[in-house]
């Protein structure tokens, strides 16, 4: 689910304690990102480790996935909270912005159980690996690009918006056909978003004020969880073993 983005009037030529642009401060840069990147690797974990608790507690899983209800409830939850966070996150503080980044995570961590169950450990290991790797190519490729990729990213989020109808009318038809079309163009679409993304959080440390720069970080690591997420299920769909 694409995330709605800070925009870029509230800030313009914020300046370091020195008086320096901070767009002429790679430093300051680096260090706002490693935040992002800190922020988006503390999700992940909470998602892996409460999706492996979740697949290796059978009370838990059997009330989980025995509760058609409570497993729609999980789904509508994580839509909500995300849609929630996007939407409101400038009129809401930092920490409140990060306990529902994380709670999102580890929603999403009980429902990707399901998906522990149905591939094998092999796969998901090197699909995994796949994943990563890609993703540190692509948000290098958007960190350090000098190209303006607005255009791209906007085509990209024209492709997400196209996956989605896809899923939705594939999900009557079982078309096995459209199913791997989907496949293929999703991973396309978040290969290209993790770049696109990277460089569209760059902005938000210019953001004039403290806090704002705090909420930047929060939603940069959302969009880029996202697409981390969303590319590893994509890959596991065209290259993952089932049991």
């Amino acid at each position: 689910m694409e995330q709605n983005r800070i925009s870029g009037s509230s800030f313009d030529g914020w300046q370091d304690a020195q008086g320096n642009p901070v767009a002429a401060n790679p430093g300051y840069i680096a260090s706002y990102m490693t935040k992002v990147y800190g922020w988006m690797f503390l999700a992940l974990c909470i998602t892996a480790g409460l999706a492996y608790f979740t697949a290796n507690t059978p009370f838990i899983l059997n009330i989980v996935l025995g509760t058609p209800f409570l497993f729609l409830g999980l789904i509508i939850g994580q839509l909500f909270l995300v849609g929630f966070l996007s939407i409101r996150i400038m009129k809401m503080s930092a920490m409140v912005a990060t306990i529902v980044f994380f709670a999102y995570a580890a929603l999403n961590g009980i429902t990707f159980s399901v998906i522990l169950l149905r591939y094998t450990p092999g796969s998901l290991a090197s699909v995994f690996a796949i994943t990563a790797g890609t993703f540190g190519i692509m948000t290098a490729l958007g960190y350090f690009t000098k190209t303006d990729l607005t255009s791209f990213g906007r085509l990209m989020i024209m492709g997400l918006v196209g996956i989605i109808i896809a899923s939705i009318v594939n999900f009557f038809m079982r078309s096995e056909t459209l199913y791997w079309i989907i496949s293929y163009v999703g991973v396309a679409v978040f290969v290209g978003l993790i770049a696109y993304d990277t460089q569209k959080i760059k902005s938000y440390a210019l953001l004039e004020h403290e806090e704002d720069r705090k909420k930047g970080a929060i939603l940069g690591a959302l969009a880029l969880y996202l697409d981390f997420i969303n590319l590893f299920i994509y890959l596991l769909r065209l290259f993952g073993n089932r049991r």
